[in-house]
């Protein structure tokens, strides 16, 4: 399925104000004194759901390009991947300056109390190398180690669901849909799902065939 190159641009630009909606609206929340006796834990805590979010997005993204055949998916993948670290960056500034309060003499006895932040440092390390290595340069440079590099993305995902889980242990409703989607997402990634995802095309009703 194609489309003129600039439906795709708006298709783009499109993607990049949703990605900020929830910025925005969180942080209109905190200006309104609308978040809580505690804002910045409030920006902690859903800026680090708006991470999970994010990289679930961006895994669906192969599926639905393999169900589709729409080349508007593929477009975006590195897009949602950078804002997926953009969300990570925010959370770990958000912990620092509302948690820590800029005091990284603090972190040690932080960590002590709670590990979860070392699972969540892993996760946000693996970010980092796939938003660096997200470029053509590096592509060409890494070859076929950059699909392979590329993969942590699954660890990503199970240390960010880990992490998410240690933080609301006593709430799992919330984290069950998370892992929930994960598991989905990555069960059609298993190879024998991946090869029969596109034999399910004539189930999605394109414009012109529904017109005809």
């Amino acid at each position: 399925m194609s489309m003129p190159r600039y439906t795709l641009t708006l298709w783009r630009i499109a993607v990049f104000i949703a990605a900020l909606v929830p910025l925005a609206y969180w942080s209109s929340q905190v200006a309104i004194n609308a978040a809580g006796p505690e804002p910045g834990r409030y920006l902690l805590l859903n800026i680090g759901q708006g991470i999970l979010w994010m990289l679930l997005l961006t895994l669906s993204l192969t599926p639905l390009t393999k169900l589709t055949r729409w080349k508007g998916f593929t477009l975006i993948r590195r897009q949602l991947g950078l804002w997926t670290l953009t969300y990570a960056l925010l959370h770990l500034f958000c912990y620092a300056v509302f948690i820590l309060g800029l005091d990284l003499s603090r972190l040690g006895s932080e960590i002590v109390r709670r590990p979860y932040i070392i699972v969540g440092m892993l996760a946000l390390t693996g970010l980092i190398v796939m938003g660096v290595t997200s470029n053509k340069w590096s592509m060409r440079k890494l070859g076929k180690r950059w699909k392979t590099l590329h993969k942590i993305v699954y660890l990503v995902l199970g240390l960010g669901l880990l992490h998410f889980l240690w933080v609301v242990r006593a709430d799992l409703e919330q984290w069950s849909l998370y892992a929930a989607v994960g598991a989905l997402l990555m069960i059609l990634r298993l190879p024998p799902i991946a090869r029969q995802l596109p034999k399910f095309r004539q189930l999605i009703k394109r414009p012109g065939q529904a017109r005809a």
